[in-house]
């Protein structure tokens, strides 16, 4: 069973129609990449797994339970983090509150300050600027504290959305070390990455979306070997 499938599912905003039919699944500790031009739907459909955007047909289950119609709120409480593009934090609190906000479901509230302590090991440089204002840290630094404050949750599905936006080339490498990190964990993964040689080199699968829907699916390998791809993604 599939920890998480979306069934034929459609969505849009203010009748405007933007995934159409989308079959995707993913399996408990597996990682996988959905690849697309700008324009294609993948944030929608990041956003329709959290919640955020209400389904118009289909259905999204989750440990074979149907939570299409759940609230967005809850979902997180089932061990869904959604790191949205543009990482997401609260630039006037301090590092340390944004990582406080991280632990506000029931679970992960008896556990906040002890995984908050754990996120400080794992990443120093934040218990270094724990006191300062998030929003005076360098991209790559806001980005691994928009990573801690998800596990502060300890989720079961991590979904990020362009975690390399807006950074210089070795900074990505750094976050993507992060990223491979967690898969080391068992941490099942999501990501959406216009980098497509980055996104498949965490992932097992990929997906190709264009104009709201799945044109091409297949291991990493397939998709770096897929002429289609290679000619729209990897300029070859």
């Amino acid at each position: 069973m599939a920890m998480l499938e979306l069934k034929a599912v459609s969505a849009g905003y203010s009748g405007l129609k933007v995934l159409f039919s989308v079959n995707l699944n993913l399996s408990e500790g597996e990682a996988v990449a959905l690849v697309g031009s700008n324009g294609a739907g993948k944030t929608t459909l990041l956003r329709v797994i959290s919640g955020l955007v209400p389904l118009t047909a289909g259905q999204i289950t989750w440990m074979g339970k149907d939570i299409s119609q759940l609230s967005a709120y809850k979902r997180p409480e089932l061990g869904i983090a959604h790191i949205p593009q543009g990482r997401g934090i609260l630039g006037t609190l301090t590092v340390h509150d944004n990582l406080m906000l991280g632990g506000y479901t029931p679970q992960s509230r008896k556990k906040r300050l002890q995984n908050i302590e754990k996120a400080y090991e794992l990443y120093p440089v934040l218990k270094e600027r724990k006191n300062k204002l998030a929003g005076s840290l360098s991209g790559g630094q806001q980005q691994m504290l928009a990573i801690a404050r998800a596990l502060i949750m300890e989720p079961k599905l991590l979904i990020l959305d362009e975690p390399s936006l807006g950074l210089a080339p070795l900074v990505v490498e750094g976050v993507f070390d992060i990223i491979r990190n967690l898969k080391e964990q068992n941490t099942s993964l999501l990501i959406i990455e216009q980098n497509l040689l980055q996104a498949l080199s965490v992932a097992e699968r990929g997906y190709v979306m264009e104009t709201g829907h799945i044109t091409i699916t297949g291991t990493s390998e397939e998709l770096q070997e897929n002429p289609q791809v290679q000619k729209a993604y990897l300029g070859i």
